[in-house]
């Protein structure tokens, strides 16, 4: 009886926070030659912001603007409509499931809601706009709109602004990363994945990685279908993160470990498997990352029951599907002491039904040739050790004492069949390896691990990861 289904991944997605113009730092300190009450407001606000000489027309218009804009900030209809922004937001961040699309609606409705309190505000910063002719007063314009967009909740409009700040030259050296990331973040939400990574790009080279600017940039790939950039992306954006005090983020391994699996790329979706179980060897990590390994790598029978009997020491089993695995890839026919241990491990968690047919079968099967299989040990041992025996023979053999917990017996087994002719190694080294764990010798795990190439290679390092877990004390338990 065959059992298949559809893998959980557990991953999350890179997202930018939402309400995302909370973080941006405002550089607006600009001095209009005419109107003294803006030029005051502005160098209130950044010391940092150019100084500038807007032309006339532009003045005329942005002097009153402005005004306007700090006296919506205190305006009745306008703080009412922006408290209500302010709870549709609360409650869409603590939303989940279905709830969580119709809390996001009522926040849309609600910012929409805010953005027509300030309408007028939106027309005069249109006309400002219009009727801005030089780099001076479209940074100004720019800085305006980011002003305005922030009362507003409107990422449009911030997005407009910061584009105008940074197309006019004006912004210094030092803070253009910074509106290069927002301009990057608020282009992600809008859904311009290209205009994302180029801004994104261009801030994380310059060196700014707050506010997981990197892990965003990959996001600007993966999610506009350029995963395997996004991956190596990624990647990067995990290394450097791991340089610093704080370690990357386990969400980060989950969603190149989902992409990289959605995307049939075995060594990458391995690579980031190890990293999650490598930074947070938890049960569910290992039950992710051994999952998502054997489902792209489409292994036969004997290459899963290797990866079985690692989720079986990491105790990372997540649901019935892992032990119908196992004791499929087992073979209550082949290893019958083995299935009945993983039937008997799967009813106590309660994740395998005892009146099922399989699992009924499979313990009729597995019971009815215990005694016989225990008892066939010794002269499976006799023939193994004689000098004729085949490669087949001996490595049958290893794998008896294997499945009963023999490993000193399995090891030296092991040994004996990698010296015959035709010796299946990347087999005999991954279970050669099993039986150096199973006995505590985790440096001599490790050095069988490491040999194994091939299909099997993935297998093995995830073994030779839990083998240094084991010896440094940190494995899952």
């Amino acid at each position: 009886m065959i059992r298949t289904a559809m893998p959980r991944i557990r991953v999350s997605l890179v997202r930018p926070a939402l309400g995302a113009a909370a973080g941006l730092a405002i550089l607006t300190g600009a001095a209009l030659v005419a109107g003294p009450a803006l030029a005051a407001q502005a160098q209130q606000k950044a010391a940092k912001a150019p100084k500038l000489s807007l032309s006339k027309p532009f003045q005329a218009a942005a002097a009153p603007l402005s005004k306007s804009i700090e006296d919506a900030k205190k305006r009745a209809d306008v703080v009412a409509a922006t408290n209500s922004a302010n709870a549709a937001q609360s409650a869409a961040q603590t939303a989940t499931g279905a709830a969580r699309t119709q809390a996001r609606a009522s926040l849309d409705a609600a910012v929409a809601a805010l953005g027509n309190t300030l309408s007028a505000e939106k027309a005069q910063l249109d006309a400002a706009f219009a009727i801005a002719s030089t780099p001076d007063d479209r940074y100004m314009a720019g800085s305006l709109a980011v002003n305005l967009g922030g009362i507003a909740k409107d990422t449009k409009v911030q997005r407009r602004g910061i584009e105008a700040m940074i197309g006019s030259g004006k912004v210094a050296a030092a803070d253009l990363p910074r509106l290069q990331y927002h301009l990057g973040m608020f282009a992600f939400d809008q859904k311009d994945f290209a205009t994302a990574r180029t801004a994104l790009t261009a801030a994380v080279a310059a060196g700014f990685h707050d506010n997981d600017a990197d892990a965003l940039l990959a996001e600007a790939y993966i999610s506009d279908n350029q995963v395997p950039q996004g991956l190596i992306v990624l990647k990067q954006a995990i290394d450097y993160r791991n340089t610093t005090p704080t370690k990357a983020p386990a969400g980060w391994y989950r969603r190149g470990l989902g992409a990289a699996y959605k995307a049939k790329q075995v060594d990458t979706a391995a690579e980031f498997a190890m990293g999650l179980v490598g930074a947070y060897p938890t049960p569910d990590n290992w039950a992710g990352a051994i999952t998502v390994v054997r489902e792209i790598g489409k292994y036969p029978a004997q290459e899963t029951l290797d990866l079985m009997r690692l989720m079986d020491r990491t105790k990372s089993y997540a649901e019935e599907r892992d032990y119908i695995e196992y004791i499929q890839a087992a073979d209550a026919r082949r290893l019958p002491g083995e299935v009945i241990r993983v039937l008997d491990a799967g009813k106590a968690s309660g994740k395998l039904r005892t009146n099922d047919p399989f699992v009924t079968e499979a313990r009729t099967v597995a019971s009815g040739r215990l005694a016989a299989d225990r008892a066939s040990l010794p002269g499976l041992e006799r023939e193994a050790r004689a000098a004729s025996a085949s490669s087949v023979t001996v490595t049958g053999a290893g794998d008896a004492f294997l499945s009963y917990g023999d490993a000193p017996k399995a090891e030296a087994l092991y040994t004996i069949a990698m010296a015959k002719a035709g010796a299946d190694m990347p087999k005999l080294l991954t279970r050669l390896g099993i039986a150096q764990l199973d006995q505590g010798n985790y440096a001599g795990a490790r050095a069988s691990f490491t040999k194994v190439q091939g299909p099997r290679r993935n297998i093995a390092q995830l073994w030779s990861l839990y083998a240094a877990q084991k010896a440094s004390g940190t494995a899952a338990s």
